[in-house]
């Protein structure tokens, strides 16, 4: 399949990261330490729920996966009732999926449906796609009902980069500043928000969800622990990263990597370099030459965590031949590296720090990644 040929070329941290990866240099071997407890204790794992969970945006779907006005789609995986909608202005709202009239929940649905409008299944109240209401059976029954008040309860929501980000705390709505500047523009020109959604799946991964981040912070496992699968597309820990506010954006030069300098379209540079972002605190996107993964990690336990992964390709396969190949890309990532091997990496980790043989995790000169999400970890959770 051809690679991706973007409207855009890359930004300008984009292109810095390429540029300097011919220069690495071996970073400074300095080690630190992470406590063991950060991912075992339960009182920890709610500290992170009410501090940094409930304050921060967070991601609930991909753009394409309502690629047309008048769509909805339920999301669970925060423990908050959340339904997003495109209203017909192709507008992304969120809104409490809890219906105004008795509280039931008013759509039950967990795919991504097309709906003129949302109707309660247990008496009919019937809002639109913005959340208002609009018609209810028997209205004399409820004389003098100001409509306008019986709204859907709103969810603060941007859709940025290609993602739809959602603060679930109605009574602290985050800023989504760091969002919809120079992160969105390197999301942007990766064409995210115009690409189609082959498919997503959830996995159910017996970790933290720190654990798993900290597998998508470093490369020095990549030759490793994926030796069967893509270590050797890439060149060993050859790593360059910066910082977009909490977000982390890092380069990692493949094994047939060429010099970056004076490209000017992003496909070339997605040949030879893997550009992957941690939108802080939960989110990975990874940009592979010709398609994307955006996983979402959903905390429900200290040692148990969702992951969502969505897909992203430059179009709908039209041929046998295309689907063949999405469907192995897919398989290749989705089921072997993440599934089979990082996930599987994770859990593993896990179960050893829970016996407690181990109470602090040794971070190398070549993990730095996973100290400086650790540090905005702390710095949320204590802030």
């Amino acid at each position: 399949m051809d690679a991706i040929t973007p409207v855009k070329g890359p930004t300008p941290g984009q292109l810095a990261l390429a540029r300097a990866i011919p220069h690495h240099q071996a970073p400074e071997m300095v080690t630190s330490t992470v406590a063991a407890a950060v991912y075992t204790s339960p009182e920890r794992f709610a500290e992170e729920q009410a501090r940094l969970f409930r304050r921060t945006p967070l991601a609930v779907a991909v753009s394409a996966l309502l690629p047309e006005p008048g769509m909805s789609v339920t999301h669970d995986g925060y423990g908050v009732p959340i339904l997003v909608t495109r209203d017909k202005q192709g507008r992304a709202r969120a809104f409490m999926n809890v219906c105004r009239h008795r509280g039931t929940r008013l759509v039950e649905a967990e795919g991504a449906e097309r709906c003129p409008r949302l109707v309660c299944p247990y008496h009919a109240w019937t809002y639109g796609l913005d959340g208002t209401l609009i018609g209810l059976p028997r209205p004399e029954s409820f004389p003098a009902l100001d409509k306008s008040a019986y709204a859907l309860v709103p969810l603060a929501c941007v859709e940025a980069g290609g993602v739809i980000w959602v603060g679930i705390d109605r009574a602290h709505a985050p800023s989504f500043d760091d969002l919809t500047g120079e992160l969105a523009d390197d999301l942007d020109a990766l064409q995210l928000g115009d690409m189609h959604l082959y498919k997503r799946r959830t996995h159910d991964v017996r970790a933290n969800w720190k654990l798993i981040v900290d597998a998508f912070s470093e490369s020095y496992h990549v030759t490793r622990l994926h030796a069967d699968t893509i270590g050797k597309f890439f060149a060993d820990s050859v790593t360059i990263g910066d910082m977009i506010g909490p977000h982390s954006r890092s380069a990692v030069g493949r094994a047939s990597f060429v010099e970056a300098a004076g490209l000017s379209d992003l496909a070339s540079l997605r040949a030879t370099v893997t550009y992957t972002y941690h939108v802080f605190p939960n989110t990975i996107i990874i940009a592979s030459p010709d398609y994307v993964n955006v996983m979402v990690m959903m905390p429900k336990a200290a040692d148990r965590t969702l992951v969502e992964d969505f897909m992203l390709i430059p179009e709908a396969p039209t041929t046998e031949k295309a689907e063949d190949h999405w469907r192995r890309s897919f398989e290749l990532l989705d089921g072997g590296v993440f599934a089979s091997e990082d996930f599987r990496a994770a859990a593993l980790g896990q179960e050893g720090l829970s016996t407690g043989a181990v109470s602090e995790v040794l971070i190398g000169g070549l993990e730095q990644g996973i100290r400086r999400f650790h540090e905005q970890v702390e710095r949320a959770v204590t802030a």
